[in-house]
């Protein structure tokens, strides 16, 4: 193993900590703050360990875990809160207070920015009776937290207050030597001088607080601070409760813009159809405007979702080939499993339709005559690329070579992937036929091409305006730009295929339109197979709003060639007022590829056992917006068992089950103080960020929202103890059924707003709250309301857990699954269902010698549930017996599970661990 460090960045502190803590033997290497250790990131990432199959950790709390992992000292769900919190709270805010000190000299302004992380820090300290966060000894939590703050409270010019616990236990972990060679390494004697360099480099958006959105919208420096108007405004508006709102009203088709309400038409990229789409195609287009389209039903829009296969091309041809189908049936048969795997994602399309149907042919040929009668079109004889071999001349994306602008060996015969440059096939260096590897030769034919100088002024007018008043994403916009700024040149639309939309005119009866002139029409003709009113979408420009959600890949075509073709036909059609585009989702360090069984397809994702709504829930956090993000089975499952299972799970099956188990399944009555306020109004504030930033399209940073809220009802469980103050007298037991009544009610709040993000989720909680359908609509109406929507004396109904444990078996299993180191049939890992009870538990003579996979599939599910059973059990403060038996059961399915895998089941001699 080696780890990669660069002097003066302080996340290298807590990894070093740790690694000299451990024990573990690592090879360290320093490199500069611009090295890009992880392949295919495109931008750099420290400190990072490259581990020794060559996959690479990057997140520095997950590289601390793996090595505390690996020297036997397991992770508690303690811990895991801990690094959680450090990464979600604490870390923002020290990255921010640091870019204050050392940059700004600030120090003042970073002691309040940093007062509300310590204040709790303190506070949860102050409760303990142990010397260190979690144990009596030295955790990973207490390595990772006390080296966030070192940089800050070894300042000396930095005031934090008194906060006497977090002294003594700062003194404690700093006086081990591992923190001190670890903190000198990296700062070397020069304190929060050393950080400059690292910290001018960072983004702004690294060094502001991500549980603060609006700072990233210009609000000022440090995090929201509740004025006392606020708190009681909040308070009021929360007493009020349900006024008579009327309920989300149920879709009736077809929809149609309505007078007076806002109309939204929303579209994702097509997705080819002989492609299954992968996280990254899912992540980049349907899924992001998923989340839209649900969100903008429940803010009461008049909106209509629409997406569909893009069905003709070269690609569909050479399926259609290899499966021994004719293309259409090609079409029908992967249009199939398109729509399958997009339903089982719950992405909830209006219309999901096809590019192969008469009104395709039909529009797309009007706009051709309309721009052929307008002079927009023009012809000219071109050279192509041909393959004698394959006998026919090749599409561009079945042509390969070396760019000839940036000199990368992969570049397509349109588009170069690497610099984004157009270009045309015979341009490539070293050509090569995708299909069968041969070099083709240069041929001429004669084409037609849409005449885009001509049209370059009028479409930067319209661009101006588009992007002036609509929330295009940064890389749109620049995309957009750069290529009027290169100046715009003809494009062909016709090319020589047989598979596609045949261009009307005598002369091209041989030719079909070219795949980037042809698809994006097919948004108009998928509406025309919804409605026949369709152009009073498409030919409405003054009442509807076009929304376009894709990857970056597909801007040009959607920003430039696609506005022209509409423009030039000049019939008042609706075009783009905003573009949503994402970066690129990498696989762990590497990319997606179905021929060599690496990374996660949409076909697959099922069959793993993981719900469709933690996938959601995964893939939007971490959507690419900024810049590339990469898929990671690590992260996934630290995603999951902190946020979904200790976060946000936790906290809304406690408020619930405080209500079932100490107030009959009815919510008790809540007189409210200060505390109570405070509470209301955080969650009301973090509720309008939600709806500012949704309403903007920041997907990502909307879900941090979510998380802040459970984070905060979390905080208020811990610090009032509900549990504790049932058992004493009146005045505790009031303030115990205040408490639990408030939790309720956010967790109704919670059910709302995870609605289009994890619908099913949502559901399940608004069902065991039995919250009434007016809460959604009342909730998200004008800038966010927060109420009370469930009053004393409500009953509620069954509550039970919302989310399961990922078990670093199961991620291991489909780690090397899905990798490439397997064949297809590989291991199946699956979620236990209710018969797994009936699975076999006597061990087979002679299981070390002769293992077998299905056995080992089923007991890895078993011992799954049976973990969070008892997590469960534990959480709910369950009798000791109760849970030492479920544990017993547990101890046993282990072993059996050990035997499957011909491991010995005796438990191995604890190691020494270091004091």
């Amino acid at each position: 193993m080696k780890v990669y460090i660069s002097d003066g960045n302080p996340h290298c502190i807590k990894v070093l900590a740790a690694l000299e803590l451990t024990g573990v033997k690592c090879d360290t290497e320093v490199v500069s703050h611009e090295e890009r250790v992880v392949p295919h990131f495109t931008h750099p990432v420290l400190p990072v360990l490259l581990l020794p199959d060559g996959q690479h950790l990057f997140s520095p709390n997950s590289i601390c875990q793996y090595l505390f992992d690996i020297s036997s000292q397991n992770p508690t769900d303690a811990t895991n809160q801990w690094l959680e919190w450090e990464a979600t709270n604490l870390q923002p805010a020290v990255l921010q207070s640091l870019h204050m000190v050392a940059l700004q000299g600030k120090h003042v302004e970073a002691a309040a920015v940093m007062k509300e992380p310590l204040n709790w820090l303190e506070q949860s300290l102050s409760r303990k009776n142990t010397p260190f966060l979690t144990t009596e000894a030295v955790s990973v939590a207490d390595i990772v937290l006390w080296a966030a703050l070192y940089p800050l409270l070894s300042d000396s010019g930095f005031d934090a207050g008194e906060l006497r616990s977090v002294r003594g236990w700062f003194e404690r972990v700093g006086g081990l030597k591992a923190c001190q060679t670890a903190a000198h390494r990296v700062l070397q004697g020069k304190g929060v001088e050393a950080l400059k360099t690292f910290l001018q480099k960072l983004p702004a958006t690294q060094t502001q607080r991500r549980d603060s959105p609006t700072n990233a919208n210009e609000a000022g420096d440090g995090e929201h601070v509740m004025t006392e108007e606020e708190i009681e405004e909040a308070a009021q508006v929360w007493s009020e409760g349900l006024k008579a709102s009327p309920a989300v009203t149920e879709r009736k088709h077809p929809i149609l813009p309505q007078e007076g309400k806002r109309n939204v038409l929303l579209t994702s990229a097509l997705p080819y159809v002989n492609n299954v789409p992968h996280l990254g195609n899912i992540i980049g287009c349907v899924l992001s405007a998923d989340v839209f389209a649900r969100y903008g039903r429940l803010r009461g829009w008049n909106l209509l979702y629409v997406c569909g296969t893009d069905e003709y091309g070269t690609a569909t041809e050479n399926k259609a080939r290899e499966e021994g189908l004719t293309p259409q049936e090609i079409c029908d048969k992967y249009h199939a499993v398109h729509a399958e795997i997009y339903q089982w994602f719950q992405i909830d399309f209006d219309f999901f339709g096809r590019t192969t149907t008469e009104r395709q042919t039909e529009i797309a040929q009007d706009i051709f005559w309309r721009l052929h009668e307008r002079g927009f079109l023009l012809e000219d004889t071109v050279e192509q690329l041909r393959c004698e071999s394959c006998q026919r001349f090749l599409a561009d994306r079945f042509v390969e070579g070396e760019c000839p602008h940036c000199r990368y060996p992969e570049a397509r015969g349109d588009q170069c992937d690497k610099c984004g440059r157009l270009i045309n096939a015979v341009e490539l260096r070293n050509p090569q036929c995708k299909v069968c590897k041969e070099t083709p030769v240069i041929r001429s034919s004669k084409h037609l091409f849409l005449n885009l100088p001509k049209l370059e002024d009028e479409l930067e007018q319209w661009l101006d305006k588009s992007t002036g008043s609509g929330d295009w994403t940064a890389n749109a916009r620049h995309i957009a730009r750069s290529w009027l700024r290169d100046g715009l040149k003809p494009r062909c639309i016709t090319r020589d295929l047989v598979w596609g939309t045949p261009v009307p005119r005598q002369e091209y009866k041989e030719k079909v339109f070219y795949v980037w002139f042809d698809a994006p029409i097919g948004y108009l003709s998928i509406t025309a197979n919804y409605t026949d009113q369709w152009e009073k979408w498409w030919k409405n420009p003054q009442q509807v709003e076009l929304y376009n959600f894709m990857a970056k890949d597909n801007v040009p075509f959607h920003s430039v060639v696609f506005p022209c073709s509409l423009l030039g036909a000049q019939d008042n059609y609706t075009l783009v007022n905003h573009l949503v585009a994402t970066e690129y989702l990498n696989y762990e360090d590497t990319k997606f590829s179905k021929s060599r069984g690496v990374g996660v397809f949409g076909d697959m994702a099922k069959d793993t056992g993981i719900p469709s709504d933690v996938w959601r829930f995964y893939l939007l956090y971490l959507r690419p917006e900024g810049q590339d993000s990469a898929f990671s089975w690590s992260d996934m499952a630290l995603k999951n068992n902190s946020e979904l299972l200790n976060n946000l799970g936790n906290f809304i099956n406690r408020a619930g089950m405080f209500v079932s188990k100490f107030f009959d399944g009815r919510v008790p009555e809540m007189l409210l103080n200060e505390d109570d306020k405070r509470l209301i109004a955080q969650v009301r504030w973090e509720l309008k960020q939600y709806i500012q930033l949704l309403d903007k399209v920041r997907i990502r940073d909307a879900l941090k929202c979510i998380l802040n809220i459970s984070r905060h009802g979390n905080q208020y469980i811990q610090v009032n103890e509900p549990w504790k103050k049932i058992k004493g007298g009146d005045g505790d037991r009031q303030r115990a059924g205040t408490v639990t009544g408030v939790s309720v009610n956010v967790a109704c709040l919670l059910s709302v707003v995870l609605e289009p993000y994890m619908p099913s989720v949502s559901q399940t909680i608004r069902q065991q709250l039995q919250a009434p359908p007016t809460c959604v609509s009342t909730m998200l109406q004008n800038t966010g309301t927060f109420i009370c929507s469930l009053r004393a004396g409500h009953c509620i109904g069954t509550v039970s857990p919302l989310f399961q444990k990922l078990e670093n078996e199961q991620i291991e299993v489909l780690r090397k699954r899905f990798g490439g180191q397997q064949a297809e049939e590989s291991v199946k890992v699956k979620t236990p269902s209710s018969s797994s009870a009936a699975v076999e538990t006597k061990p087979r003579s002679g299981a070390a010698q002769d293992t077998d996979p299905e056995r080992v599939k089923q007991l890895t599910a078993l011992v799954a549930e049976q973990g969070n059973k008892v997590r469960v059990l534990k959480a709910q403060k369950a009798e000791k017996s109760v849970i030492e038996k479920e544990v017993v059961t547990l101890l046993d399915l282990k072993k059996q599970l050990s035997l499957a895998e011909g491991k010995n089941p005796e438990p191995a001699a604890q190691k020494g661990k270091k004091k």
